[in-house]
């Protein structure tokens, strides 16, 4: 089971776009795919028909059980979703207040982290979408994950996200011991815009290591397939958005291993 994180501390960049996308890319292809909401406002859950204001089973049950002291199991938190492939571990939003409520006690940081090895025979990836805040949220994230996908809109205040991811990143690598893997994802890019060329050319310039050499350009389709709560590989599998995905996912593939098959 490879787990992905999808963070940035900003808001708007495309993790939740990613994070169905990718997903969604290796379902069709047979995959079985757990996707994570971490955020309590719940933009995944919500794409997948779930109500976070309703929802029974969610994350915070997971926090719930390591109070009582109770096996951190995904049994009874797991929801299916009518995507190939696809389930959901959904968002509430008492989320929101497990900074305030738990952030001093021990071992609230490897919660996801133990709840996925428990479950880790079910699904072949889990894709987690992150809060754009570090917290104890974006911790457990960091702290279950295999690899980590940052998507970074290319235009000025993002970059300025992007450097506070890193150094949040560089924190949790001597927290883990070890660096932690990551891939910087140029999102919502306007080819057209003489800042959006300009940020992706700083990008290119001061990350060329970490960053992936291609671009994942606005599409309004994603913006059709939101509404519709499906993703947009099943409706437009050849929409340019897609494409720039499918060719991350083969980049990753060949980065990390993820069975994903080229297309073609």
């Amino acid at each position: 089971m490879h787990i992905w994180a999808v963070a940035n501390q900003k808001g708007g960049v495309g993790k939740t776009t990613t994070t169905v996308t990718l997903a969604s890319l290796l379902g069709l292809q047979g995959e079985s795919v757990l996707v994570v909401d971490l955020d309590p406002h719940g933009s995944l859950s919500s794409y997948f028909g779930c109500v976070p204001e309703d929802v029974e089973g969610s994350v915070y049950t997971l926090f719930q059980h390591r109070v009582a002291g109770k096996e951190r199991s995904l049994t009874n938190v797991i929801h299916p979703t009518k995507a190939k492939g696809i389930s959901l571990l959904p968002a509430s939003t008492a989320l929101v207040t497990l900074d305030r409520q738990l952030s001093e006690q021990e071992g609230m940081g490897l919660v996801l982290r133990r709840a996925l090895e428990l479950g880790q025979k079910q699904f072949q990836h889990v894709f987690v979408d992150c809060p754009p805040v570090f917290g104890i949220l974006m911790l457990n994230a960091l702290a279950a994950c295999s690899s980590l996908i940052i998507p970074v809109q290319t235009e000025y205040l993002a970059l300025k996200g992007l450097e506070r991811m890193l150094r949040t990143l560089e924190m949790v690598g001597r927290s883990r011991q070890a660096p932690l893997e990551h891939i910087i994802v140029p999102t919502l890019h306007d080819r057209r815009t003489r800042a959006g060329c300009e940020s992706l050319e700083i990008l290119r310039q001061q990350y060329a290591g970490r960053l992936w050499n291609g671009v994942i350009p606005i599409d309004t389709k994603f913006r059709d397939a939101s509404q519709a709560g499906r993703p947009l590989p099943e409706m437009t599998p050849n929409s340019r958005g897609v494409l720039a995905y499918r060719a991350l996912l083969e980049e990753l593939s060949r980065r990390y291993g993820c069975n994903y098959k080229k297309a073609g």
